[in-house]
């Protein structure tokens, strides 16, 4: 089946959320968010700590935001990306709430804003401690409520369609290659579906699931970025993967390991050894409060020095009801578990939680594809560098919606429909009863990469890595060719695609630089800095 929609939304969090909105209020045309579960899994709904914008202008200021960024990034953000994001932040914020978000507020009815690793100043708007649940709830009443939206749930894209599913030959170095939109498996029929668009968006979120353990949800297979490098678009730093320090120690909980927010070291818990014992003074001087890849990088230290399968954040010290207003889902979690976090310290983990590389976008979320914009997490924009600043994706994601939305709505009126693409064939292909095999390949990716490609690497295991990848490729790709397209095998070899650009381009950068920390080329005393 054809269908038509002037824009193609690929991805329902913040990112593709806020995009549609703004597309289908300018009135130009009706818009397809496809989201590839329900409309409220996505990563925005596990972002708890909050959004970054210079609010207090009494002690804050757009060149504190930049210098802090630019520290987190180790100088090698984009200085252009880092100011646009930061300079509009405000007017983000404006838009969320005008859209129905609520965040928190103090007596005088001003933002209750806090503080996280990192930033030098308290600008972190939140709601409690469930803000991108927050987010999403509010988004997602805007875009069913808007009649020019058609929200596809459980909806598959497999692949954005280019001049090549036209018989043309497509290369890196084809200059002009262009987006029509994508095929799109329709859970009703079990038929991918041919969607055509004027303008299309990767809005796909994350690559937490190619990792054995992370705060994402199942669904963040890096589907996006797995389909515009197929697509020959330039992808950039896959080597900085964050780690988040503080995931709650839990066994059988992995996807999505439950995250303790960064807000608490803010509000200020203590990292300690299972003993009691502080640590984090070996590592930097800005203690619990250093930036996320310093401190998971101590942690990991830690655990290897001492046998230790984790260690603790404590809050002892705090007012007990302070702690439980200002952090009530955390609190209910842990005492579902055992823990009183008001008189027993947290156990906690690294794992997987952000991802800084992605589709190499401009400032307007253009892609090196033509029509083809990426935006949220699975774009490279320039602003993480080689470390994320805690709170600054989902403010990202909402100033970069806004700037594709107003590039392609002034350059809409140019596109048409391509009506010469051809349908999915899937002639040939027989239904896939090799399902063992896919879960398997599922958990040996997720192996390789945890202990291959983690959070301190070398060459040899990236090149391990590398040789086992390449082997699950071959035999995943000539099972895909025989079989109907199913999310199943379509996730699985989206996330050898994207563990095999992590672990490239970890092995081309020849230095340890933010998140990339290799013992080839070792940084002095673990990265203090």
């Amino acid at each position: 089946m054809i269908r038509k929609f002037d824009f193609l939304v690929i991805g329902s969090g913040v990112a593709g959320m806020s995009y549609a909105l703004q597309a289908a209020a300018s009135g130009k045309g009706r818009v397809a968010l496809v989201c590839k579960t329900s409309i409220e899994e996505a990563n925005t709904a596990k972002a708890q700590g909050g959004v970054a914008s210079v609010t207090n202008l009494k002690l804050d200021n757009f060149e504190k935001h930049i210098e802090d960024t630019m520290i987190a990034g180790d100088y090698i953000s984009d200085p252009a990306a880092v100011r646009q994001v930061v300079e509009n932040a405000p007017a983000g914020i404006e838009r969320l709430v005008r859209w129905g978000v609520n965040f928190d507020k103090n007596e005088q009815g001003e933002f209750d804003l806090h503080r996280e690793g990192g930033h030098s100043e308290f600008r972190i708007l939140h709601h409690a401690d469930d803000t991108g649940f927050e987010i999403q709830r509010g988004l997602i009443q805007a875009v069913r409520r808007h009649k020019r939206i058609t929200v596809l749930e459980n909806h598959f894209a497999i692949e954005i369609i280019t001049q090549h599913h036209l018989g043309v030959e497509v290369t890196r170095r084809t200059p002009d290659i262009e987006c029509y939109g994508a095929y799109v498996l329709d859970p009703d029929t079990k038929k991918v579906d041919t969607i055509l668009s004027k303008v299309t968006v990767l809005a796909t979120g994350g690559v937490g699931a190619v990792y054995a353990s992370t705060t994402n949800p199942e669904i963040a297979t890096g589907d996006g970025i797995a389909m515009a490098y197929r697509a020959k678009a330039t992808v950039q730093d896959m080597e900085f993967v964050q780690f988040h320090p503080t995931a709650l120690y839990h066994q059988g909980e992995t996807h999505p390991a439950y995250l303790i927010t960064e807000a608490m070291r803010g509000y200020g818990g203590i990292l300690r050894l299972p003993t009691g014992e502080e640590f984090m003074q070996k590592y930097d001087k800005r203690l619990s409060l250093a930036p996320r890849d310093i401190v998971a990088r101590a942690i990991d230290r830690e655990m290897k020095i001492h046998g230790l399968d984790h260690v603790c954040l404590d809050v002892r010290h705090k007012d007990a009801e302070e702690t439980k207003k200002h952090f009530p889902n955390i609190y209910k979690k842990c005492l579902s578990i055992g823990i009183d976090i008001t008189k027993e310290m947290i156990p906690v983990v690294p794992c997987q939680h952000y991802f800084c590389g992605g589709i190499k976008v401009d400032l307007n979320g253009c892609s090196s594809i033509h029509r083809l914009y990426a935006i949220g997490e699975c774009s490279c924009t320039g602003l993480h560098g080689g470390n994320r600043l805690a709170s600054n994706s989902l403010i990202e994601a909402v100033v970069y919606a806004e700037k594709a939305a107003t590039h392609s709505l002034e350059h809409i009126a140019e596109y048409a429909f391509n009506d010469k693409v051809p349908e999915w064939n899937d002639e040939g292909t027989m239904t896939n009863e090799e399902k063992v095999l896919i879960a398997q390949d599922v958990r040996e990716v997720g192996q390789i990469m945890s202990n291959y490609v983690g959070i301190v690497r070398s060459d040899l295991r990236l090149h391990r890595a590398w040789t086992r990848l390449d082997l699950l490729y071959e035999e995943t790709e000539e099972l895909f060719k025989r079989v109907k397209a199913t999310p199943d095998i379509c996730e699985l070899r989206n996330m050898i695609n994207v563990g095999y650009l992590i672990t490239r381009q970890a092995l081309e950068r020849k230095e340890s630089r933010g998140l990339h920390y290799t013992i080839d080329y070792p940084r002095h005393a673990y990265d203090q800095r």
